[in-house]
């Protein structure tokens, strides 16, 4: 299944390889088949693995968080905002308090700074001006690494196998050293009917920099991490920093981990941790009722079956000057439940000016699609102008339909023609919203 998402599948150090899956939607989203999980739920599966990681468990209110750091005891601990987004630590809650990811000196400071995580949106580089909400923070011990290393395995289509992916410089912006220093990231190919090796593993200990006493710990990280990989049908698996701490112990600092959806029926465990508070609303409901949805900036409402039209037909506003609303694919079947459970959604966007409903009837017929589309928005009152293409099987009757409904649906065959008249008709509306004149004058209808 074809699916868009903003959250990162390859990450910015991947792309600087130049092994990078880009999209056509640039700046906005990529392919992605990956069910992301908080940062604890990650470090308890790195744990399962016997991998080292810094002591720690998380909480949902104040008072836990207090309790934890003194379970944790010390006067050196992190309190970090459980939020599924990158930039943590530069973030901002919407209550003025800076910062995603704080040190803290005493269990008083850990119930202070949760009281003002918990319940809040942080707002990130990631998140967007809307934030995303804090249901729990984790609180862990602060660990001091002697060296910090960056370490991630993905899976690359290009050579259609694993990748790892490493940098000497870990524990800082990785998208910056993708930047300014591209040469100071590494790939490695990994064959997949070998694995990683002793060899490979202890080559890529070597060349991050880990000192001698730490090699064979940090070799075998590496090997569990590809474990954790293969076993749990990981997309991605990122380490920043891996660290060798000032005692010489191999730890995972942090872990961003991300699993194949496609995977679903086998990794039941695993996608039972999914936190939907962290996901699109309305992306939610639209994958629920089998609908690929992704909400984009513009004011064309874009209805379409199948990922590749769907496509062309954002393209094809944006030749004629429009901005599509969404990214719609309701699938082959184009169902009157799914067509109206589509319109739900796109008219939910109070930006919305204009639909353009483009389907191929293959599957089902287009006089069985226009049906569909006349009764929501005859149930709906619908009362902006939709541009129906509908191309295939009984598509003259469809046409019929359509233009004896006596509803704003219309009907045209041309791709081009309907593409235009969507953003004529988006910019009337459009300016007949800003001067308060009714649709129907505004379209002369």
């Amino acid at each position: 299944m074809f699916k868009l998402a903003r959250s990162r599948p390859f990450t910015a150090a991947f792309n600087a390889t130049k092994i990078s899956s880009p999209s056509r939607l640039a700046g906005v989203a990529q392919q992605k088949r990956a069910l992301s999980i908080h940062e604890y739920l990650s470090a308890d599966l790195l744990r399962k693995y016997d991998i080292g990681v810094p002591q720690g468990s998380v909480a949902t209110t104040a008072a836990e968080a207090e309790a934890i750091a003194k379970k944790i005891g010390g006067d050196d601990m992190v309190i970090k905002a459980q939020v599924l987004a990158g930039g943590r630590g530069k973030g901002t809650f919407d209550n003025g308090l800076k910062g995603g990811v704080r040190v803290i000196y005493s269990p008083t400071e850990a119930r202070m700074f949760a009281d003002q995580m918990i319940g809040h949106k942080l707002v990130t580089k990631q998140t967007g001006a809307q934030g995303r909400l804090c249901n729990s923070v984790y609180i862990c011990e602060r660990k001091f690494a002697r060296r910090e290393f960056y370490l991630a395995i993905l899976m690359d289509r290009g050579s259609q196998g694993p990748v790892i992916v490493s940098s000497s410089q870990g524990g800082m912006d990785i998208e910056t050293v993708a930047k300014e220093s591209p040469d100071a990231i590494t790939t490695t190919y990994i064959d997949i009917h070998k694995g990683v090796t002793d060899d490979i593993a202890r080559k890529i200990s070597v060349d991050l920099g880990f000192s001698e006493q730490c090699i064979e710990d940090a070799k075998d990280t590496i090997q569990k991490l590809y474990k954790i990989f293969m076993e749990k049908d990981a997309t991605q698996i990122e380490i920043n920093p891996l660290s060798e701490t000032s005692d010489h112990k191999v730890l995972a600092m942090d872990a961003k981990l991300g699993f194949d959806d496609n995977a679903e029926f086998r990794q039941k465990d695993i996608f039972s941790w999914r936190d939907t508070t962290q996901e699109d609303a309305e992306e939610v409901r639209a994958a629920e009722s089998g609908l690929n949805f992704i909400k984009l900036g513009g004011d064309i409402g874009c209805l379409v079956n199948g990922a590749g039209l769907a496509m062309a037909t954002m393209d094809i506003i944006k030749l004629n000057g429009g901005e599509p609303a969404n990214f719609l694919d309701v699938g082959g079947g184009a169902t009157p439940q799914a067509i109206k459970e589509a319109f739900t959604l796109i008219t939910s966007d109070p930006k919305v000016t204009a639909i353009f409903v483009n389907i191929f009837g293959g599957i089902v017929r287009c006089d069985a699609i226009a049906k569909g589309l006349i009764s929501t928005v005859e149930s709906m009152n619908l009362r902006i102008p939709i541009i129906a293409r509908l191309q295939g099987t009984n598509m003259e009757a469809a046409h019929k339909l359509i233009n004896e409904a006596g509803l704003k649906i219309f009907s045209i065959d041309d791709l081009q023609s309907a593409a235009e008249k969507a953003v004529q008709f988006s910019k009337v509306v459009k300016m007949a919203r800003d001067i308060d004149v009714g649709v129907e004058f505004s379209l002369g209808i």
